[in-house]
């Protein structure tokens, strides 16, 4: 299903409210004036407020894409899309997009 394209500059929060940015934005492709997100790179998440161990699970401090854009590919990775999948660590929670560009759709 085509979805907006991710970039560096969207907005991409944990379940738990932390933020989320790509470690590794890709410069080759710029959509709205701001690299890509490719499949390939983590993610690292800033201000989680889930417990540590003994309260929780938490916090996020990394995330993984493990679903993206199945056409389009930047350097042989698949473009990340808001309709993607991304899981949290160490907490296995979800990635949720909820701001990006909307001049760009790939499927």
């Amino acid at each position: 299903m085509p979805a907006p394209v991710l970039h560096q500059g969207a907005t991409v929060l944990c379940s738990h409210g932390g933020q989320a940015m790509p470690t590794v934005p890709d410069p080759r492709v710029l959509v709205s004036g701001m690299p890509v997100a490719t499949l390939s790179a983590p993610w690292v998440v800033a201000g989680c407020p889930f417990p540590p161990p003994i309260a929780g699970n938490g916090p996020c401090v990394t995330a993984q894409w493990v679903m993206g854009a199945v056409r389009v590919t930047s350097l042989g990775q698949p473009l990340l899309i808001m309709t993607g999948m991304a899981i949290c660590v160490p907490t296995g929670t979800p990635l949720m997009p909820v701001v990006a560009q909307t001049r760009v759709i790939a499927t």
